[in-house]
């Protein structure tokens, strides 16, 4: 079985696709080494050379995504608050599971709104030009999102949406990906334990009455939710605050 990680990198150059390998310029900064691959491809070279990695991007509307974006984050927020069992947690569990927590819940918050934001080209962000400045790169734009890293999002809330959750479902799986025993630093661990472990009952409950003929849904559920914990948070950062 293939990690869920290994189908999103499989799939988040899919631009790369549209470039031209015949052209001078790509094949210089590609370099695409033949002899070295003893003429075979080799897809992980492919996805962690593309041009996609160096391609820096924005927000094509930043003033209307950010807002429905603020919205979904909020809504993210205010979910683990209004658990009794999260208040009743020690203060400092509490920030760790937030600060752990926020991008995967931000990031089932989006596919549960199908939220869609588009990018583009972030200003004087050629190619050619970071090659020739790279040292003198401003941390602004070193910050600033790949379109590699805007591939990989999208493809992880794609697989998100596929899953076709119903709203009792996304609750289970929020409170499965909340508490997460393994946050570094955590002074009631067996506690979040046995929290994960009654969410992930509740949502294999709900999922054998939805789905009785589906016996894979519950572990595939878990699979591709595994993917939110590690996206890339450079793009979700300027979604959810533009500068």
């Amino acid at each position: 079985m293939f990690h869920a990680d290994e189908m999103i990198a499989n799939s988040a150059c899919s631009g790369h696709k549209d470039q031209h390998p015949h052209t001078i310029l790509y094949n210089i900064l590609s370099r695409r080494d033949s002899d070295r691959l003893n003429g075979k491809r080799n897809s992980y070279f492919v996805v962690h050379n593309c041009l996609c990695k160096q391609r820096k991007v924005c927000l094509k509307d930043p003033k209307a995504t950010c807002q429905v974006a603020a919205g979904v984050l909020i809504k993210s927020v205010c979910f683990m608050r209004s658990l009794p069992c999260f208040n009743q947690l020690p203060p400092g569990d509490q920030s760790s599971l937030l600060r752990h927590g926020w991008v995967p819940l931000f990031l089932l918050g989006l596919a549960q709104e199908r939220t869609v934001f588009e990018v583009t080209d972030a200003p004087n962000s050629s190619i050619l030009r970071r090659i020739l400045l790279r040292p003198g790169l401003s941390e602004k734009e070193a910050d600033q999102p790949t379109l590699a890293g805007v591939h990989r999002l999208r493809a992880c809330l794609r697989q998100l949406r596929d899953l076709d959750l119903s709203p009792k479902e996304y609750a289970y799986l929020r409170g499965a990906v909340l508490f997460n025993p393994v946050v570094h630093g955590l002074s009631a661990t067996w506690c979040i334990e046995g929290l994960q472990q009654e969410a992930q009952r509740a949502l294999q409950e709900v999922v054998g009455l939805l789905h009785p003929d589906d016996a894979g849904r519950f572990r595939h559920i878990l699979l591709v939710a595994s993917a939110t914990q590690n996206p890339g948070s450079e793009p979700l950062v300027q979604i959810s605050h533009p500068l």
